[in-house]
């Protein structure tokens, strides 16, 4: 028989109290800060008015508490199916929906929280002009009408430039609830993988840490968006971004991995299995000045494209159809436009 002695586990009684704080943390990690219960947010979360007080550690700015409360605000709209829009509606197995998606979000809830295992989404990465914000919170209906222009009204709307005086607290007015009702949403063993830039990511990883826990940063994957350095850049070509990584649960999710054979690797380089080996793509248009590159390319439905505005071809017409009669050349497959 095993001597226990005082120090042993098995002599203590259930620590109620920290089950308590653990089952809080499940439901509420924003409530919980360094390890301990934050009453006032807990207090807000169940629906109760909070005073005004001075904010603990954590990112902190304008409008949190009225974006934490914005989550917890009913939604007034509703779904609407369009059969007459859909593919094989009787059968399909899959669904999109179209609308504000705060308000998609919240209207989720009922049929789908903690039911969804992977959630993926490319947010508005605050570059200036990526998205635009009402100037006075009213009603979130009718916010995203005005946005879409289905109603005319007397609201301002501007786009989210540095100019504003607002520039980092309008995106994360804007990201907190949805992150928040995201949450919900994801089985107990589900992950979020959002998309993001340099200049907002650091924001991002705060406010992640606030809604889903420290504890469930799963990980930072840094791709890759571009082969080609910017030479126009003012200091460093800025050539990735990042993709955050979050688990609902670390304990339970699971991430499958990639086959790393040498096939897979050379699948991976040369994916066409071109005769003349690995080969990478590059954009076509370039940023820097070059009069030799303003010519008119046809796209696979015969239209003819001339350089984005403010870019050039980086090579010139000569040297573009010696590529495109070697095969060099990858056109996208382009829709028929409709007719006029």
């Amino acid at each position: 028989m095993k001597k226990i002695t005082a120090q042993d586990p098995l002599t203590a009684s259930a620590d109620i109290v920290a089950e308590n704080v653990e089952q809080l943390k499940a439901l509420f990690p924003e409530a919980v800060v360094e390890g301990k219960i934050d009453f006032a947010v807990l207090k807000q979360l169940l629906g109760g008015v909070v005073e005004e007080r001075e904010e603990k550690y954590g990112l902190n700015w304008h409008g949190k508490r009225r974006a934490r409360q914005l989550a917890l605000t009913p939604s007034t709209g509703t779904l609407r199916p369009c059969p007459e829009d859909s593919v094989d509606w009787e059968t399909t197995q899959n669904l999109m929906i179209e609308g504000d998606n705060l308000e998609v979000l919240k209207l989720l809830q009922k049929s789908y929280a903690g039911k969804v295992k992977l959630i993926y989404i490319d947010p508005p990465y605050n570059t200036g002009k990526d998205f635009v914000y009402p100037d006075n919170f009213q009603d979130n209906i009718k916010n995203y009408l005005e946005l879409t222009g289905q109603v005319a009204g007397g609201q301002k709307i501007s786009s989210n430039t540095e100019a504003s005086g607002r520039y980092h607290t309008d995106w994360l007015n804007m990201m907190y609830p949805r992150l928040k009702l995201a949450r919900n949403l994801l089985r107990e063993d589900g992950v979020i993988f959002i998309s993001i830039d340099d200049s907002e990511v650091h924001h991002l990883r705060a406010i992640m840490a606030d809604v889903f826990g420290d504890e469930s940063f799963v990980g930072n994957v840094v791709w890759e968006k571009a082969y080609t350095a910017n030479m126009t850049a003012q200091f460093i070509s800025n050539t990735h971004d990042h993709i955050l990584v979050y688990a609902k649960n670390t304990e339970n999710a699971v991430l499958g991995r990639f086959d790393r054979s040498e096939e897979q690797i050379a699948k991976f380089k040369n994916p066409d299995n071109d005769p003349r080996g690995p080969w990478k793509a590059e954009n076509l248009s370039a940023g820097k000045y070059y009069s030799a590159g303003q010519f008119e390319i046809a796209g696979s439905t015969g239209k003819l494209f001339l350089p984005p505005p403010g870019r050039y071809w980086r090579c010139n017409k000569e040297q573009y159809e010696s590529w495109l009669a070697d095969d060099r050349t990858a056109i996208p497959v382009l829709p028929l436009e409709a007719p006029a």
